[in-house]
């Protein structure tokens, strides 16, 4: 049978992942969009199975009128306390009063029930919310993949490129789990179709060292990544809490957020130690070492020579 799914945040880059690898199984894809918004009109492209819904998050009924019937709602809602929150509530609200069975909140991320209280904004306004999917009456799964892999590459400031030095907090011999944004949308695809999925699944396409990730860039580009020790995770963690003083909390990703992500990794208190990749069947999991391969490819083919990349 045609399985009906609604997705919350299909227009960001995440919730377009998931809504295209829902779209290649026996489904039907809800949209939902804010009333008045443009962004989800190409998610049709003509698509007969893709259905957009508008509803604003303070408007109940409208939220009511969006869920109702479908088999299983799937948040990708990205940003502070406003949306992740607030507005995740109440579509969890509407989710429990329309009798949609099942729920996936907008986790996507390391697993942030053992972190330390103040360690960590994001982490801990999902703790947060997953209070509330607990006490809601329905089935809900919790999807956890450490950190997305393609932030190896720009957002997450771990690798220098230009300067060869691939940086750590405290162990350069800590296990950092990494997935892909391709691979998590992938497993969510497959929790939202699952009626016998878990409370939590936890994935990691690679779990990697910091001291691994140094080895790999140097054979990747012929040239030798050093090590670099960036300070303790509890002096990241102070210099956490002195950037968010000055720029506040408005900002989704401050750099602030970012250093508080790798005290949860680099201290080990956000490890993933469950891992269950084979629970949806084998599958060939991005690793770590192939997008750092392509990304080197890239940085050669823009400097007009070829760059070397070890198979």
């Amino acid at each position: 049978m045609t399985t009906s799914i609604l997705v919350a945040g299909a227009t960001g880059d995440l919730g377009r992942r998931i809504a295209r690898e829902l779209l290649t199984h026996d489904t039907r894809v809800r949209v939902l969009t804010r009333s008045g918004s443009s962004a989800a009109t190409d998610l049709q492209a003509g698509d007969p199975r893709v259905e957009v819904v508008e509803a604003e998050y303070a408007d109940p009924a409208a939220l009511d009128a969006a869920v109702a019937g479908v088999d299983t709602v799937v948040s990708a809602l990205s940003g502070t306390r406003p949306v992740i929150v607030d507005a995740q509530r109440a579509l969890l609200d509407a989710a429990v009063r329309t009798g949609v069975p099942r729920f996936v909140p907008s986790d996507y991320s390391a697993d942030y029930r053992q972190i330390a209280i103040g360690s960590n904004r994001n982490l801990e306004m999902r703790r947060e919310f997953a209070a509330d999917v607990d006490a809601a009456p329905l089935r809900a799964t919790s999807v956890l993949n450490g950190a997305f892999t393609d932030m190896l590459t720009g957002q997450a400031p771990m690798i220098s490129f230009s300067r060869h030095r691939v940086l750590f907090w405290s162990s350069a011999d800590q296990v950092l789990d990494f997935t892909t944004k391709d691979d998590v949308a992938r497993v969510v695809a497959e929790v939202a179709l699952d009626p016998d999925a878990p409370r939590v699944v936890e994935v990691a396409g690679d779990r990697v060292t910091a001291r691994e990730v140094a080895q790999t860039m140097s054979e990747l580009t012929g040239t030798r990544f050093a090590l670099q020790w960036a300070g303790t995770t509890g002096s990241l963690s102070v210099m956490s809490k002195v950037g968010r003083r000055f720029s506040g909390d408005a900002e989704t990703f401050p750099a602030w957020q970012g250093m508080q992500y790798f005290v949860s990794m680099f201290s080990g208190q956000g490890q993933l130690h469950h891992v269950d990749n084979d629970r949806y069947g084998p599958h060939a999991w991005t690793t770590v070492r192939d997008v750092l391969a392509d990304h080197v490819a890239g940085l050669g083919d823009a400097a007009g020579g070829p760059a070397r990349v070890a198979a």
